[in-house]
């Protein structure tokens, strides 16, 4: 019988964990687009 392939761990990385690297410039950059959105909204709705 063949050999099992080798299963490498090092190459396997969590997409989750890949995010949170760049959550501390991520998460204000969506704010602030989020903000910028409501306010345009709420300024051409007025």
């Amino acid at each position: 019988m063949s050999a099992p392939a080798p299963h490498d761990h090092a190459a396997e990385q969590d997409p989750v964990e890949a995010i949170v690297k760049h959550m501390h410039i991520a998460l204000p950059v969506v704010g602030a687009v989020l903000i910028f959105m409501l306010a345009f909204i709420a300024v051409f709705l007025a």
